[in-house]
């Protein structure tokens, strides 16, 4: 078959990331008439740390995390999608952002990506292990750490990991990161945080340090020894019957020091448009009908996605096929933190990241991490 045109994608390497894509791909074709969308994928990984430079050079159409942002817009490597999306269009996405998804992929005036994908960092457990052993959930980060110290609770700790666990902490304290100007977060804070989450990590196998959410899921529900884990970046096709030989609940956080919920850190994926692409028209209507509700209710879902539209989220038909995965872990959401998104801020991530993880794997004072987080800081302004 010869095409009219074609476009080139990456986006990362799970069900969620790239089956929704190939299938709205392989539906537009149809509703084109032979224009071609070429998928790609990259590691988990890479999806969070890979530049952006590096990623769109032999591609029209990129999948990508949104504190990539700034150092996108410095760049010119993206192209604001005003330019070629029906205002209308935009404010509809604005209006039914999953919290701040649509708000994270804004930056310095312009609209970087769609928000075609949301997560944040939610709990999960085994329903069928909870039960058996009549353990009810935690509603308390104490109740965690009693949960963690015998045995049966997981959280994953990669370096990144670590670090939006630690921004999570320093919220449930009061604070958010990065209010000041000149530091991270205070230090009264930051060393309290700190303490907590080595508390929690320390409970938990040592595995931990190692595994990602999408690895943490998979032990999850491929033996029998993890009961729950409080807080990891929500995969809903884990709670649908049938992925997996178990099937997993999600939820929201547990409360800390209080009544309040824990707030954790707002993920979730943008679709832009590379400023190398040829045809960005085509490409933008690709965009435009990906984010539309329609989609997102119906194939992408359906294809394995975790949309980002909140009609997909509030759709009675899509919590019955993900068992309530999406409106048990909406507030979460919708109060999740918000990254920054300045050029220079990706680096701070992989180096802070490595700072906290070395902490928790090797220990050390908390103290000396803070300074070394505050001179990373300085370094990567």
């Amino acid at each position: 078959m010869s095409f009219s045109a074609s476009l080139k994608g990456i986006t990362w390497n799970h069900t969620r990331g790239y089956v929704p894509l190939v299938a709205t791909a392989q539906r537009f074709e149809d509703l084109t008439g032979g224009v071609e969308i070429r998928w790609q994928k990259r590691s988990l990984k890479d999806f969070g740390d890979a530049p952006l430079e590096k990623l769109s050079e032999d591609v029209d159409l990129l999948v990508i995390d949104h504190p990539h942002i700034g150092h996108g817009a410095a760049r010119q490597i993206l192209e604001p999608l005003e330019n070629h999306l029906p205002a209308a269009f935009l404010s509809e996405l604005a209006a039914a952002s999953v919290g701040r998804s649509f708000e994270s992929y804004s930056f310095d005036g312009h609209l970087w990506a769609s928000p075609i994908d949301a997560a944040a960092p939610v709990s999960s457990w085994r329903p069928d292990l909870m039960e058996r052993s009549g353990i009810a959930l935690p509603e308390t980060f104490e109740e965690v750490l009693k949960l963690a110290r015998r045995g049966l609770e997981a959280v994953p700790a990669t370096p990144v990991d670590s670090l939006m666990h630690f921004f999570m902490i320093c919220c449930a304290l009061g604070e958010e990161p990065f209010v000041s100007a000149d530091s991270v977060v205070s230090r009264e804070t930051g060393v309290a945080a700190l303490r907590k989450l080595r508390t929690l990590v320390d409970c938990c196998a040592r595995e931990c340090l190692v595994r990602n959410p999408i690895q943490t899921y998979r032990e999850m529900v491929t033996g029998d020894r993890i009961l729950y884990c409080p807080f990891a970046y929500g995969y809903s096709n884990y709670s649908r019957p049938g992925f997996a030989p178990r099937v997993l609940r999600f939820g929201n956080l547990v409360t800390m020091g209080g009544a309040r919920m824990l707030r954790s850190t707002l993920g979730g994926a943008g679709l832009a448009i590379s400023k190398r692409c040829a045809n960005r028209s085509l490409a933008a209507a690709y965009v435009e009908f990906v984010s539309s509700s329609i989609c997102q209710r119906g194939l992408y879902f359906d294809s394995g996605g975790q949309p980002g539209h909140r009609s997909a989220w509030e759709n009675v038909r899509i919590n019955t096929a993900a068992n309530g995965f999406f409106a048990s872990t909406l507030k979460t959401l919708d109060e999740a933190y918000l990254r920054p998104r300045y050029d220079g801020y990706m680096r701070f991530q992989d180096d802070a990241g490595s700072v906290v993880h070395k902490f928790l794997q090797q220990g050390g004072d908390c103290e000396e991490v803070m300074t070394r987080m505050e001179e990373v800081r300085r370094a990567r302004k």
